[in-house]
């Protein structure tokens, strides 16, 4: 059985590569799926992010993909934490640039706190390399990391929660 998420949003049109949604002041936006996956990705990789965005929704779950959520104006930090508070996984693409991303720190800590499954997808960085980083979180070494290569892997696990769910 799947239950609606009610989304409260603002005025504007969402265009978010999967498909857009005019949404007025006072509507609000429903969707019909039930696994909520927040993609956390530095602004250099926000193309390899859509990609895997449409994957993740081709396979019936939404995914929260910031830069095609926050609409300009709005207040970015407030809508980032009220998204990874509701997500019920975080897929993080961990590249030489996501690295240096404050942000990409910090949805990855939030998504830890909150004990949701952290799926690390690596490009341009090997495991090694990525252990190897200073300011790599501990909590991330012990974890499965996968590479860009392999992400059908995680998107045919994701496939099976999805039909379980059904």
């Amino acid at each position: 059985m799947k239950r609606a998420i009610r989304l409260r949003l603002h005025n504007f049109l969402l265009y978010n590569g999967l498909g857009s949604i005019l949404v007025n002041e006072g509507r609000e936006r429903v969707t019909t799926s039930e696994r909520f996956i927040f993609i956390s990705h530095s602004g250099e990789d926000t193309w390899v992010a859509r990609q895997i965005a449409r994957e993740i929704a081709a396979r019936g779950a939404s995914p929260f993909l910031d830069e095609a959520q926050i609409a300009i104006g709005e207040e970015f930090e407030d809508v980032l934490l009220k998204n990874l508070d509701k997500a019920h996984e975080l897929v993080v693409l961990i590249t030489p640039w996501a690295l240096q991303r404050p942000y990409v720190w910090a949805e990855l800590g939030a998504a830890w706190l909150r004990q949701i499954p952290i799926v690390v997808v690596l490009h341009g960085i090997s495991p090694a390399e990525f252990q190897a980083q200073p300011n790599a979180l501990v909590f991330l070494k012990k974890r499965n990391m996968i590479s860009l290569n392999d992400i059908d892997k995680y998107l045919d696990e994701l496939s099976e929660r999805m039909a379980d769910h059904a």
